[in-house]
């Protein structure tokens, strides 16, 4: 049967990265529903994704095919669709990330349910990259990121720490144990919040359902971990505001961000639609400019590829507990939750994305401690 020319296209561009319609490698595709290629030249990304929620195809190995796409750089020889263009101008031109929107996130992705995270995560709750250097397994890893963590910014007994999206509490209930240390937490989930609250009881930890920038107060260290990533491009300014606004003259800031290469002002398509509305990904520059004037940087430690060892075992537990899951979510969120975690991983290990942890002081301080990675 003859081929129309969108499953022409779209045969070049996966030969030219290595994939191949059918094949018998774990990265190859097996398509199930030819309406595929156009859908996948019209939506880029997010039709990539919708379609293989919707069953139009599969792969046995998605992290594998998605670091070969983006190895091959084929976003960049597709021409997006008005919708996707339209995606791109609203964050450009507006401000995805202000007040009223920033608790959608949390609605959407954050608020899903307990059950899954406690289900998917290390056993602290972690969910950001793990630190595998000389880990054995997940909960080894998130937990040698804690310590990492409080060694960069020097933690003492009777410190005051303040926790921008501070998660389930899981840094704040390590510091709070080990270092003896005070430590505000401030969150836009309410289900996060009610189990830090609980998690943490009895320990000098306060939290707070408030948006970050209405934190107030001044404290020894302010942190953040794995938020940075929902502030967006037109708050980067605001945000290194705030932590310059609540850090003490002599404190430290520290900062666990996902990163990208190359500076822009939106999201993947399909991961702003159905993963983190609003999201965002920053640059060097875009960071760099946002703490001009405001700060020294004391250190920047990249260690991307451990992201892509953090997915795939989140992965793994997930797959492991969906029988446990699956009347509560059902197949089509099965199918998009491990297209989100798989391509991530593919992410990553594509060095498409990168992750960093950032110390800084205020100018005219000095912390030679602060360089431990």
């Amino acid at each position: 049967m003859a081929k129309n020319r969108a499953e022409t296209v779209v045969m070049e561009l996966l030969t030219f990265a290595g994939i191949t319609i059918n094949g018998g490698q774990p990265y190859d595709i097996e398509v199930h529903n030819d309406a595929l290629f156009k859908r996948v030249l019209k939506d880029e990304a997010l039709g990539l994704g919708e379609s293989y929620m919707d069953g139009w195809w599969d792969c046995e190995a998605l992290d594998q095919f998605i670091d070969k796409i983006l190895r091959a750089k084929l976003n960049e020889k597709v021409k997006g669709s008005l919708k996707l263009q339209w995606h791109l101008l609203r964050s450009k031109f507006f401000n995805l990330q202000n007040r009223s929107r920033a608790y959608q996130v949390a609605q959407q992705h954050y608020d899903i349910g307990n059950d899954l995270f406690t289900a998917m995560l290390d056993k602290r709750l972690n969910y950001s990259c793990a630190y595998w250097k000389k880990a054995k397994n997940l909960d080894e890893a998130q937990e040698h990121k804690l310590e990492l963590i409080c060694r960069k910014i020097g933690l003492k007994k009777g410190m005051t720490i303040l926790d921008l999206g501070c998660g389930w509490g899981s840094f704040a209930k390590y510091a709070a144990e080990k270092y003896n240390t005070h430590v505000t937490g401030l969150n836009i989930s309410k289900k996060q919040i009610e189990y830090g609250r609980e998690l943490c009881k009895g320990l000098p930890v306060e939290f707070k359902l408030q948006d970050y920038r209405k934190a107030t107060g001044k404290y020894d260290r302010v942190l953040s971990i794995g938020f940075i990533e929902h502030v967006g491009h037109k708050n980067y300014r605001t945000y290194m505001e705030v932590v310059n606004r609540t850090l003490k003259n002599d404190g430290i800031a520290f900062s666990h961000t996902i990163g990208r290469n190359i500076s822009g002002t939106t999201f993947n398509a399909w991961t702003n639609k159905y993963i983190f509305p609003n999201g965002m990904i920053p640059s060097i520059a875009q960071l760099t400019k946002a703490m001009e004037g405001l700060f020294v940087i004391e250190d920047w430690h990249i260690f991307g590829l451990d992201y892509d060892l953090t997915l795939m075992a989140w992965h793994e537990n997930f797959v492991k507990a969906w029988p446990q899951l699956k009347d509560k979510y059902g197949e089509r969120f099965y199918r998009m939750w491990r297209y989100y975690l798989l391509s991530s991983a593919g992410g990553f290990r594509s060095r498409r994305n990168q992750l960093w942890q950032v110390v800084m002081t205020k100018p005219g301080n000095n912390h030679p401690n602060c360089r431990l990675s």
